[in-house]
């Protein structure tokens, strides 16, 4: 269905930009910039949200000619959540509201702006209740050139206007000078004015179908003509659609798409866009169902491998995408999304409609996967690694993400898993605040791009997870608007998908899922389905299932029948599909949801960071192995970090012990051995583990810094630091040894991890082992409870130890950890910790260095505590050892002089080492 090229040309040149004339008049009605105009605001139109409120605030701005788009508002006007007095309206009675505006002086622009329009969305006090256009969209009102001459413009009724057969309405049709006025419909003339300046007739249509109205102005010297097309509703019978269809797009062939919505309780809905000009007219009206809630409409004759945007027109109010668009058009966001992560994106119909667009793609071309084949690990045996696009690689992208493959893969891990990669509302988000959950954020890059980051993982024999946000939608959810309560602010109660009061406060955002509704299950199991069978994702772990209920917070019959219910429907899909729940609840609950076959996470983060800290009395940590919980499966992902909780290294360089001054653990180079000896002894415990981003080098930036989910430092430059390098070395060999031993894959464990000394025995046919970790700040005596005498051997250091005495005791320094095996394992390739300036954060004793700054000659002098060897390196800024020399250090002052004059002009660090004592001292060398 097509309308003809000579009509598509014509609604192309008469389809102007949807105004919103119904909820703002303007007086006066063609203001140019250098006037006083008169806003009022009719609260009871547009999303009508602002209905009742008798004290408003305009937020305004403007569009100018140097606006990157025409929704990039400029000198923006009003203190969002605040009174400001600046912006308050008067109010009018019956829901109308007003204020007067000195445009060129209330938005203080330089001069020579050239204004296009006026912008504004309209607020409560705090800014939590929002009036915009009926589609969500900003509310704007042009502005004039000055001298224009004649100018005719129709303000009501809006393009693409729908009414029933033989509903009346109004005609405001207005010039900014008298002349003589004639409106026309499809040719036919409807009413005339000489001499007037405005022509308000009414009309009463009498045939289905699309109509055209013209307004002709003349005043002697000018002729103007403005125009605008309305339809009237065709008579409804129902049609069921083919069998087999799935809500959303239908790819019948490469030229012709079946478009299907679930929409109870409306009346009539059209389908605009790229192949109609985005005019509502009889050939796109959508047919309706025997069930009367679905909708579809088949368009044909599309181009193969060309892409369309399309919009859904709900009863002549809403203008939304798709709730099952795989990718959509975001008019306010889209400018900012650099062209090299979404390169040659799908042009946005700018002037022909607003709001989201959704981007179909018939005949499109299939990517070429390298790897059909991939096999995942089992679940107990997932060392997942949990990643957020913004913040782990600068350019914020799939691409550079591939280009990252060698190193997570040389670490180790065996799956990824994404934070949301869903739509979500604005660019830089942790992804939380879903508002499309089928669509792939465009800010990352590519649909082709994301695939081939996928296939990348898959070659290199890494699952990947994807994070999915199905407890609730943010308020750019199509579905969430289609039925919204603008009286109380929140869905209606007749949503199919929605709660129109989230049941579990206080743990509420967005607005809630039901998932009690037969509406919402089927969404779901769509939305599971497509990324399953579009993009090969391994997986979902599926945020706070906790509020997949709507009572109470504890054990739930209804939860888990839920859960295994949108489960058994993945597995349908793909049997080994990864299924990990944050869930939060219930032991009992997860117990049952484990032996089903799913996965829960396991926040040891306190534990953790307690033992790290040194705090050995609150650190137990045997909570994050399954059978502590009584469960019989080993599907407990266990962490000591994730995206939600505070970074372990913050956490020891800030309150950590520093009762014992050879050992501080606020000092980095002694909090990042006590971090090694976390993770070692984490990830040699039976089950599912996860890393969160960069605790394999130490991060070290607070969760909270600046805010919580805002952007964090991406710090690379760690992986060049002898001693983080030395962590992610740490965390490497105690993955591989994981993933490729059978001992470290066994069940078969006995455990002590409530004490200083933490403890674990790998019992296995093949081989033996023990793990030990010594948390206090002070030496430990561990007794490793060897599982037999003879001869052992430490997996760090390759050395032996001949055991005659199981429980004799072993001293292990603070922050030791060791691996002994019974079978002599590859000694791992560790990074030696040069100890570089940037890891000391403090010096055990006096050091000076003059002169300072040098030039040829350095000379050091140290008041050593006591006599011993000592160690002296000059580092330049990179890190790099310039200077290297041991020496037997007097008690007292010693003196070491050194030649610099061959070393370029820079700033360098003396750091000294003496045992377990450390110093630094800065010094400049000029040329």
């Amino acid at each position: 269905m097509r309308l003809t090229k000579q009509l598509s040309f014509l609604f192309a040149l008469l389809f102007p930009l949807l105004n919103s004339a119904q909820i703002l008049e303007a007086t006066p009605a063609f203001p140019t910039q250098n006037d006083v105009v008169t806003i009022t605001y009719d609260a009871s139109e547009g999303n009508a949200a602002l209905v009742g409120q008798t004290q408003i605030y305009a937020h305004t701005g403007v569009i100018t000619s140097a606006s990157t788009s025409l929704t990039n508002w400029q000198y923006v006007k009003g203190t969002w959540g605040q009174a400001d007095p600046t912006v308050a309206m008067t109010s009018l009675g019956n829901n109308k509201h007003q204020i007067t505006i000195n445009i060129s002086q209330f938005y203080n622009y330089p001069q020579g702006t050239t204004v296009l329009k006026l912008a504004f969305v309209f607020r409560t006090a705090s800014g939590a209740i929002v009036g915009r256009s009926a589609d969500g969209s900003d509310i704007y009102y042009d502005i004039y050139p000055t001298n224009a001459g004649l100018i005719a413009k129709i303000f009501h009724p809006n393009n693409g206007l729908t009414v029933d057969l033989n509903q009346s309405f109004s005609i405001d049709a207005q010039t900014n000078s008298n002349a003589d006025l004639e409106i026309f419909d499809n040719g036919n003339s409807v009413a005339s004015l000489s001499n007037a300046s405005q022509l308000t007739p009414t009309i009463t249509p009498t045939t289905e179908g699309t109509h055209l109205i013209k307004f002709v102005a003349t005043n002697g010297n000018e002729t103007k003509v403005d125009s605008v097309f309305y339809t009237v509703n065709p008579t409804i019978i129902p049609q069921d659609p083919p069998a087999g269809l799935k809500n959303g797009i239908n790819y019948i062939d490469d030229n012709t798409v079946t478009l299907q919505l679930y929409a109870p309780e409306k009346e009539h809905i059209y389908v605009i866009g790229d192949f109609n000009n985005w005019t509502p007219t009889l050939d796109y009206h959508m047919n309706r169902s025997t069930d009367n809630a679905t909708w579809w409409l088949t368009i044909d004759n599309l181009t193969p491998g060309q892409r369309y945007g399309y919009q859904y027109y709900i009863d002549g109010n809403l203008k939304l995408a798709d709730p099952l668009s795989p990718l959509v058009l975001d008019p306010s966001n889209d400018g900012s999304i650099s062209a090299q992560s979404y390169p040659n994106p799908h042009p946005y119909p700018v002037g022909k409609t607003s709001g989201f667009v959704t981007i179909m793609h018939p005949g499109a071309p299939s990517y070429n996967w390298t790897n059909s084949s991939f096999i995942g690990p089992e679940n107990k045996d997932l060392m997942i690694y949990e990643l957020h696009v913004r913040d782990f690689v600068a350019k914020r992208n799939y691409q550079t993400l591939i280009d990252t493959i060698d190193y997570l893969a040389n670490l180790g891990i065996n799956a990824i898993e994404l934070m949301p990669p869903g739509e979500f509302e604005g660019n830089e988000s942790w992804g939380y605040n879903p508002s499309f959950h089928m669509a792939l954020d465009k800010y990352y890059g590519t649909p082709e791009k994301f695939k081939e980051f996928i296939d990348t993982c898959h070659s290199r024999g890494i699952a990947v997870i994807v994070d999915m946000v199905l407890n609730h939608a943010f308020g750019q959810s199509p579905m969430v608007r289609m039925y919204w309560d603008a009286a109380n602010n929140r869905p209606a109660a007749n949503s199919p998908w929605f709660n129109a009061i989230c049941p579990h406060e206080p743990y509420c955002w967005g607005y809630d899922l039901n998932h009690t509704k037969q509406a919402t299950k089927d969404y779901i199991d769509r939305v599971n389905q497509f990324w399953i069978e579009e993009y090969k994702v391994d997986g979902f772990r599926f945020d706070y299932t906790k509020g997949f209920i709507n009572n109470g917070n504890g054990y739930s019959d209804e939860r888990i029948a839920i859960l295994k219910r949108m489960a058994d429907t993945i597995w349908n899909v793909k049997e080994d599909a990864y299924i990990i729940l944050e869930h939060w609840c219930d032991n009992n609950e997860e117990k049952q949801l484990a032996d089903y076959g799913m996965m829960l996470w396991g926040n040891l983060n306190y534990a953790y960071r307690q033992a790290v800290n040194g705090y050995v009395g609150n650190s137990n940590t045997s909570s994050g192995i399954y059978s502590s919980r009584g469960w019989t499966v080993p599907h407990l992902v266990s962490f000591m970090e994730s995206h939600d909780e505070e970074r372990v290294m913050y956490d020891a360089l800030t309150f950590g012990l520093t009762t014992n001054p050879d050992h501080n653990v606020r000092n980095s180079f002694h909090a990042l051995s006590r971090s090694q000896a976390a993770a070692v002894i984490l990830f040699v415990q039976p089950g599912p583990k996860m890393i969160w981003q960069f605790g394999e080098l130490g991060y070290d930036i607070s969760i909270d810094v600046p805010c919580r989910v805002c952007n964090k430092p991406v710090l690379w430059n760690y992986y060049q630091q002898s001693k983080r390098k030395q962590t992610y070395d740490v965390y490497s060999a105690v993955l591989k040894l994981r993933t490729s031993n059978p001992t470290f894959k066994t069940l078969n464990i006995n455990h002590s991890l409530s004490g200083a000394v933490k403890r674990i025995l790998h019992n296995d046919a093949s081989m033996n082992a023990v793990t030990l970790a010594n948390f206090a700040v002070t030496n430990s005596s561990a007794i490793p409870a060897f599982q037999h005498t003879g001869w052992w051997y430490e997996y760090f250091t390759g050395d032996s130890l001949n055991v005659t005495d199981v429980f004799g005791s072993l001293n292990l320094a603070p922050g030791e950890y060791r691996i002994y095996t019974d079978v002599k394992m590859d000694k791992p390739q560790i990074t030696e910790s040069t100890l570089s300036y940037e890891e000391i954060s403090f010096s055990s004793f006096d050091v000076n260095v003059f002169p300072n700054p040098t030039s040829d000659v350095l000379n050091f002098v140290g008041n050593f505590l006591s006599p011993n060897k000592a160690n002296l390196k000059l580092i330049d800024v990179n890190g790099a050892v310039v200077y290297n020399s041991d020496f037997d250090a007097e008690t007292g002052f010693n003196k070491i002089e050194i030649d610099v004059k061959n070393l370029p002009a820079g700033t360098y660090h003396i750091l000294v080492q003496q045992g377990a004592k450390f110093a630094n001292k800065s010094v400049a060398i000029v040329r």
